[in-house]
């Protein structure tokens, strides 16, 4: 699903996301749009402007992140501004790209995302992460992550340091998929939706200081 109050640029992405194969099953203009259109649609992946007209975007994201959990929240905004992308990453986004991005790069992002990865800006991820360091001044006790196995302990290790997918496949020498299966499976015994909670989870416990 689209959402940009700008029609040529809600076109160019909708064009663009079909023709790298994606089905497209809503488009919006504006919050209430977005959130109205929402149910039906049933969207796996929101690509979603900030700035728009009536609830703006970090209210749709908890919106319709509060309506269906398991659904994507990409933000695809004219703004690099650090406020913002703290906003919508708490509000639940599992992305964040500025409008300068080239479309091979959306499009990516959009594959990564729907995959349960965690895409930024060059520079933006390193902010979130601090960000989550910084709200947690006192770690609680790792005692949940007794429920994990060793691999699943090892691969939410990295998750929290920040690293892709595609790099803790190769750190591990295992398959991409087999990294999103344990993720799955970690976020199902711990009772979240999406990398980034989980990540916020990892950096409470001090997971992320771990030593490799």
């Amino acid at each position: 699903m689209v959402v940009d109050d700008h029609p040529m640029w809600r076109d160019a992405v909708e064009r663009d996301l079909q023709a790298a194969g994606f089905d497209v099953v809503g488009v919006a203009a504006d919050g209430d749009q977005a959130i109205a259109r929402f149910p039906a649609a049933r969207p796996q992946v929101v690509v979603l402007d900030l700035q728009i007209p009536g609830p703006n975007g970090v209210e749709v994201t908890q919106r319709v992140l509060a309506h269906d959990p398991s659904a994507r929240v990409l933000i695809l905004s004219a703004s690099g501004e650090h406020a913002d992308v703290l906003d919508a990453v708490k509000a639940g986004a599992t992305g964040y790209l500025v409008k300068s991005a080239s479309r091979d790069e959306l499009v990516a992002a959009v594959r990564r995302v729907a995959d349960g990865d965690t895409v930024f800006t060059p520079g933006l991820a390193g902010l979130v992460l601090g960000e989550f360091r910084r709200m947690s001044d006192a770690p609680e006790p790792v005692d949940e992550t007794e429920q994990l196995t060793d691999r699943e302990t090892e691969i939410l290790k990295m998750v929290a340091k920040g690293m892709e997918y595609k790099l803790i496949a190769e750190r591990l020498v295992i398959s991409h998929r087999t990294v999103q299966n344990h993720v799955q499976n970690t976020l199902r015994k711990l009772q979240m939706h999406n990398r980034v909670e989980l990540t916020r989870w990892a950096i409470q416990r001090g997971l992320d200081d771990d030593d490799e």
